[in-house]
């Protein structure tokens, strides 16, 4: 009897030791996947914070874009987009948008409201609104193949060419006044708020004599 005892009193500490090896082996395997869990959180919150400071670097200008866009509203968008990228921006085009006399390439400035049209609104270029006066109507087909003289063009002349608003075509006058007569097209760097980029769009279109 005593041996059946000792027997069964063995087997139980056997099961009792295999039992705690097991729950412990359990255990660190939880704890252990909770520090992997925590390392691999942290490390998105890095990337996050780095991509938030990435975006709050970068220049940035706000429009207001409606019409036949998936998502009207106010967006932002770096400073030289075109309103390609703001109908990117807006979640792309409704089905029925008339994108005929859009000009794609043209340049936004911080504030304007753009429209993009219909398709039953045939005869509609698309609408830029500088939100100092009436709509400005800009047409993208540039069917005025003209050239625009930049020493003798008044705001709304100037105002044709594609990336010009209001803004800038009073800034190009008041320069014009200041500093007398564009001796040539590349002297219109000069203006603020004409770089490179917007230089290279209208360059072919402007003429100082």
């Amino acid at each position: 009897m005593d041996k059946i005892l000792k027997h069964y009193k063995k087997q139980t500490i056997i099961f009792s030791v295999f039992l705690i090896l097991v729950i412990s082996i359990i255990v660190v395997k939880i704890v252990d996947n909770e520090k992997k869990n925590e390392n691999v959180i942290s490390l998105e919150s890095v990337v996050e914070t780095k991509e938030e400071k990435i975006d709050e670097n970068e220049n940035t200008i706000i429009i207001h874009i409606t019409g036949a866009i998936a998502n009207e509203g106010i967006i932002k968008i770096p400073e030289g987009s075109r309103i390609a990228d703001a109908i990117e921006k807006a979640g792309g085009l409704k089905e029925n948008a008339n994108l005929k006399n859009v000009n794609l390439a043209y340049q936004l400035e911080d504030g304007q409201k753009l429209y993009i049209p219909y398709i039953e609104e045939e005869n509609t270029t698309e609408y830029i609104d500088n939100g100092v006066s009436e709509e400005v109507v800009i047409d993208s087909n540039n069917s005025n193949n003209e050239m625009i003289n930049i020493n003798k063009a008044d705001a709304n002349e100037l105002q044709t060419l594609n990336g010009i608003g209001e803004a800038t075509a009073i800034a190009i006058i008041k320069y014009r006044e200041e500093n007398g007569d564009f001796e040539s097209p590349e002297d219109l760097k000069n203006v603020p708020g004409i770089g490179d980029n917007k230089f290279e769009v209208i360059k072919d279109k402007i003429k100082t004599k």
